[in-house]
């Protein structure tokens, strides 16, 4: 390194004049202004850039930022998991999975998980572009999963609850035998040790795979609820984005509170069904949580940052 101070007005010359000779092409500068040697920065290097061993680099790690898909903003992982994996520019709810909830709900993260290793079998031995059993092994293996469904009871603000949370991650959270029993057990489980029930939904609607024993799970679990209602046990259905189908049309809108995400999609058949089915264009926002909540069928539309604190107050009112 050279401090300017140590460079004369004279060295930059020759330096300059050694460095051209013999170029005919190049086309002198003009002279050097006076105060040249001023506007310089305050040393000059001898090599470009900056030389690093490789050992010595060092590399952000992966995950360590996260990008808003709605606002497009960055934040740090770890603050966005802080704020319930919400924005904390736009408030864009993520969609998240029954990990993630047990995480934001259960006092310290603390529960028991009830019928971790039902999984499903193949009664209709149903084939499409692969075996339904091969599709199931290796939806398992890609997320983790037995089933789009997963039932914990443990304590929330103190308050023992049974909690059942659906992962779209699993078949699109379709609804199969699977799911429908760990939800009836789920249900018995509130009955029997007489604790608040809630059901968390985000589903595609029945496994086509299971065809008619998908569908009986409607019934099924509607009357489980009948039973729950029947003990005087309150219960909470929140819809997240999307429920849809035949989780719309039986338990998720069964709730003595139905409530739901920002801007979440709810319904029963899809946007594009209806108007082709209609033939008319639909209401802007059709199928929101808003549109839901301003037609009547939604009592409440709950921010995920305050979901805890809300269940647990409608729980204690209930109980």
């Amino acid at each position: 390194m050279i401090l300017s101070s140590q460079v004369s007005h004279a060295t930059i010359r020759r330096e300059y004049g050694r460095l051209t000779d013999g170029l005919d092409f190049f086309v002198p500068l003009q002279p050097f202004p006076e105060n040249y040697l001023l506007k310089m920065s305050w040393f000059v290097r001898k090599d470009k850039g900056i030389q690093t061993p490789t050992e010595m680099k060092r590399e952000a790690p992966d995950g360590l930022w996260y990008q808003c898909p709605n606002c497009k903003q960055v934040m740090n992982t770890r603050e966005h998991k802080l704020n319930a994996y919400t924005c904390v520019h736009c408030n864009y709810h993520e969609k998240i999975g029954s990990e993630a909830y047990f995480s934001i709900l259960f006092d310290d993260n603390e529960f028991t998980e009830l019928d971790a290793d039902m999984m499903s079998a193949d009664p209709l031995k149903f084939v499409d572009t692969k075996p339904y059993p091969t599709r199931i092994k290796t939806t398992i293996e890609k997320t983790g999963l037995k089933d789009a469904v997963r039932t914990a009871h443990g304590p929330m603000h103190g308050l023992a609850v049974t909690v059942a949370v659906m992962d779209f991650n699993f078949i699109g959270g379709s609804m199969g035998s699977v799911v429908g029993e760990k939800i009836a057990r789920a249900i018995n489980h509130a009955i029997q040790n007489k604790t608040p029930f809630l059901m968390i939904s985000r589903s595609g609607g029945a496994r086509m795979m299971e065809a008619g024993f998908s569908l009986m799970q409607m019934a099924k679990t509607s009357a489980k609820l009948a039973l729950l209602d029947k003990a005087k046990l309150p219960y909470i259905s929140l819809l997240t984005d999307p429920t849809t189908g035949g989780v719309t049309a039986s338990y998720a809108m069964l709730g003595d509170f139905n409530i739901a995400e920002p801007e979440a999609l709810i319904g029963f058949a899809g946007p594009r069904v209806i108007r082709e089915t209609i033939g008319k264009d639909l209401p802007k926002g059709f199928q929101s949580a808003e549109f839901v909540l301003d037609h009547g069928f939604l009592d409440f539309i709950v921010d995920r940052k305050d979901l805890k604190d809300k269940v647990v107050s409608l729980f204690r009112m209930l109980v």
